[in-house]
């Protein structure tokens, strides 16, 4: 006799007016393509009822399963087995394939969302992508991996300079790049700070959101939403930040109409969505937890899902958080994200690669190049596969403290399964292709400091009392190796 039917309801940032398009998109964008593993499709829509039936098959064509989505107020689905015996794994990919699709159709309807995001007490900063600063701000965040790897170029170069041009100060130019990388990630919660758009505080602790999709057309395609070009968004959003928000606080219908008609567009109240987030409060749940003072919270107003600390030590620490992630996920999946980022806090994670990297920049300077083996590499294509081999190694060390974050997020904040969803969310784009299995392995030794997302999303999954865990990170190492063999 088959298992039971599993039923949920699937998270979505778009409103019921979209339901009949995100199905259609399923449809045609994501099941169609994939005759192999879908069959029996069906779709319907109602007056107040979209629905779409589909049966997931195995390799050989034998169904294992049926799974139905019906959007009405909300969207739900439900799995059922058809097989007395369906693996696990077979019902974790179907959830997963509602998730990806859904978060799919959600990426190409952003294009079509005016997302508007304040901080109560503080000045409108209208939402704006700062390249430069988001390629420095990866530098100093989380593990710092890849500040180490910008490091370990610079002192390749320097190396070269130095030895043909300066030979008399070869012999100090790893304490001069050490220290100055120690500076760097002493003080790297700063100058994050400054890169921010807000600074949460007890006395300022809610960032305010408001959506607003476009009305959808009569085709049956998301490709006839209006697009709204980048100009015309930051005039839209300057307009209203200036003339409703900061003069009111709040927004309605009948106040956007008076800007959105200027651009030809339909206020609908059902299309307008707004919210507010404590994120004081938030991050406090987790320092609590951790037992931890509150750190220094600040938001950067992106769309960009994110997360992530920075500092050497809980005590210097400062975490950030982007709007995307605010608005992207659940109040309780930020908890479990923040939890993971206060877990590489907790561990000194950037100071104990901070000491890897350099013990290899120092064995390198002062033990190869002393017994005249670098010589010999450096003057050879030997010097490539040394480069490619140390910064392998090192991406592959970080993925222990990923992995470990993971698993001490889940020791303390006691959800699990929470962050798991929230990984599927933010990952579903790396989730899709490591259904390859070479991409998988690609994955392991690419020069990436975090595993695999099926790899997190699976181990967190299949936790059943993370409060017994002893020691995270033997046990990340142990799996992440495990993880590494199974790929082959």
């Amino acid at each position: 006799m088959p298992n039971a039917p599993i039923s949920f309801k699937v998270d979505t940032e778009v409103p019921p007016s979209y339901f009949e398009k995100l199905l259609d998109f399923m449809y045609k964008q994501y099941l169609l393509p994939q005759k192999q593993r879908f069959s029996y499709l069906t779709r319907e829509a109602g007056k107040d009822r979209v629905r779409l039936s589909y049966v997931v098959l195995d390799e050989e064509g034998k169904q294992l399963v049926q799974v139905k989505i019906v959007g009405t107020a909300t969207l739900n689905a439900t799995i059922t087995p058809l097989e007395a015996q369906v693996p696990e794994n077979v019902i974790t990919e179907a959830r997963q394939d509602i998730v990806i699709a859904t978060q799919m159709f959600e990426e190409k309807a952003r294009k079509a969302t005016w997302y508007f995001a304040w901080r109560e007490g503080g000045d409108i900063v209208p939402e704006k992508v700062k390249a430069h600063e988001k390629s420095f701000n990866r530098l100093l965040l989380e593990t710092q991996i890849l500040l180490f790897t910008v490091f370990t170029i610079a002192g390749m170069a320097l190396f070269i300079v130095t030895a043909v041009y300066y030979p008399d100060w070869f012999w100090i130019v790893p304490l001069v790049l050490m220290a100055g990388q120690f500076i760097l990630v002493f003080y790297s919660g700063n100058l994050i700070a400054r890169t921010a758009d807000w600074v949460i505080t007890k006395d300022n602790p809610v960032i305010h959101f408001l959506e607003y999709h476009l009305p959808v057309g009569a085709l049956g395609t998301l490709d006839e939403l209006k697009e709204t070009s980048p100009e015309q968004l930051v005039a839209i959003k300057k307009e209203v930040y200036e003339e409703i928000l900061a003069k009111k606080g709040a927004i309605d219908c009948e106040e956007a109409q008076k800007v959105f008609a200027k651009y030809n567009v339909t206020c609908q109240e059902s299309n307008l969505h707004a919210k507010k987030v404590n994120v004081y409060e938030l991050v406090k749940k987790v320092a609590d937890k951790f037992g931890y003072k509150m750190p220094k919270v600040v938001v950067s107003n992106t769309m960009i899902p994110n997360a992530a600390a920075s500092g050497p030590s809980p005590s210097r620490g400062v975490v950030l958080i982007t709007t995307g992630l605010l608005v992207q996920l659940e109040e309780e999946e930020v908890v479990s994200v923040v939890g993971h980022e206060f877990a590489h806090l907790k561990g000194r994670d950037p100071l104990i690669l901070y000491g890897l990297t350099n013990a290899e920049f120092l064995f390198r300077f002062y033990v190869l190049f002393q017994l005249g083996i670098f010589q010999f590499i450096f003057s050879s294509f030997l010097f490539f596969f040394y480069f490619w081999a140390v910064m392998t190694l090192i991406f592959f060390i970080a993925k222990f403290f990923e992995a470990r974050a993971d698993l001490v997020s889940a020791i303390v904040i006691g959800k699990p399964k929470v962050l798991a969803g929230a990984l599927e969310k933010i990952g579903f784009q790396r989730l899709l292709f490591e259904r390859t299995p070479s991409f998988r392995l690609q994955e392991w030794v690419g020069l990436d400091s975090h595993p695999p997302i099926y790899f997190r999303v699976e181990r967190l999954e299949k936790l059943q009392e993370p409060v017994r865990i002893k020691h995270p990170l033997l046990k990340s190492i142990r799996e992440v190796f495990r993880g590494l063999a199974q790929s082959f």
